[in-house]
């Protein structure tokens, strides 16, 4: 069903799919750090439409996105990075992962088990793969390259271990300003410590705990954001130099609200069923400042907020440069 502005501004009209799915993230006219962690698959109501009623949300840019993972992935192979003791937390995330898109997607995927022997269809993708869980062989790539072609998400893997959650594993292709190189070995608070305020607030430690005590099964999610210039999936460490400069010209830049877009994570924490491990999945939604100005609630909304984000918040999301003028064309009467 086609939402309809009919508020009479300029925006007014039937909004494309790409805006009525966006999971646009705040509620109000500011941002402050917080765990906003929530049950998945609890569709979501915005002023555009609504997002959020399955776990692994195939649109419109799907093939385009695996497409750039696996460009990605043949530029830098350490994108993919596994401890060996993971590897049944990686198959058991195949056998959970996949039925669950067949679920969702009848139209497009389906997935047969008798005990091991796995088939999985991808219509989109005119893929048919007969496989052997736990036989790493039987499939074209390794497992977890496997699933990182047939999802959008990225993937990460955390263990758990002495009172800890240690980032042990994952395929990262799309990451907002970190490496999975970096990161992976280390435990959950050495990950985020370079957040600020997240410390001292006890953010981050709040949402360990409570990720250590879900069962076997648990699904929750929450939503992180920030902003990248042009349709740039990979803004990861190691591109930096491709893109970090962009920060500043885009200010100067008659094309800022096409070229500018508000990045939302939708981000996955899931128990796996057999292997206990926490599944974490990362699913970016990029929206140029254009489409968010035709939902005015939007527009007015995100002006607001990045007019009045803290310095030190506004610097670690990599927006302070813009920020200001972004808030300007979204606040003004010309815009």
């Amino acid at each position: 069903m086609s939402t309809i502005i009919t508020d009479g501004s300029p925006e007014t009209g039937v909004l494309p799919e790409r805006i009525r799915r966006f999971p646009f993230p705040f509620t109000a006219d500011s941002y402050r750090y917080s765990a906003n962690v929530e049950p998945a698959r609890k569709t979501v109501e915005t002023a555009a439409g609504s997002w959020g009623s399955h776990l692994l949300d195939v649109d419109e840019h799907y093939l385009h996105d695996l497409k750039e993972r696996e460009a990605v992935l043949e530029r830098d192979p350490s994108r993919i990075a596994a401890l060996p003791h993971m590897r049944p937390a990686i198959w058991d995330a195949v056998a959970t992962l996949l039925p669950a898109m067949a679920e969702d997607y009848p139209d497009k995927m389906s997935f047969e088990r008798s005990g091991s022997s796995c088939r999985w269809r991808n219509t989109l993708q005119s893929l048919e793969v007969e496989f052997t869980i736990g036989d790493d062989e039987s499939l074209p790539t390794s497992p977890l390259h496997f699933l990182g072609s047939q999802i959008q998400d990225d993937i990460v893997f955390l263990d758990a271990r002495q009172d800890a959650l240690w980032l042990d594993a994952g395929l990262v292709t799309f990451a907002a300003d970190w490496s999975l190189g970096f990161d992976v070995g280390m435990n959950f608070l050495e990950v985020h410590h370079p957040v600020p305020r997240v410390k001292e607030e006890r953010i981050v430690s709040r949402a360990e705990q409570f990720l250590l005590r879900l069962q076997p099964g648990d699904q929750y999610r929450r939503t992180n954001w920030t902003m990248t210039v042009d349709r740039r999936l990979d803004t990861s460490t190691e591109t930096y130099p491709d893109w970090a400069q962009d920060r500043s010209l885009i200010v100067e830049d008659v094309d800022l609200p096409g070229r500018l877009h508000l990045r939302v994570e939708v981000q996955h924490m899931i128990r796996l069923p057999r292997s206990a491990a926490l599944l974490f999945l990362i699913r970016t939604h990029l929206l140029p400042l254009v489409d968010i100005a035709k939902v005015p609630a939007w527009r007015k909304t995100l002006g607001h907020v990045l007019a009045e984000l803290p310095e030190d918040m506004a610097e670690y999301k990599g927006i302070i440069r813009y920020r200001k003028a972004a808030s300007d064309w979204l606040l003004s009467t010309n815009g």
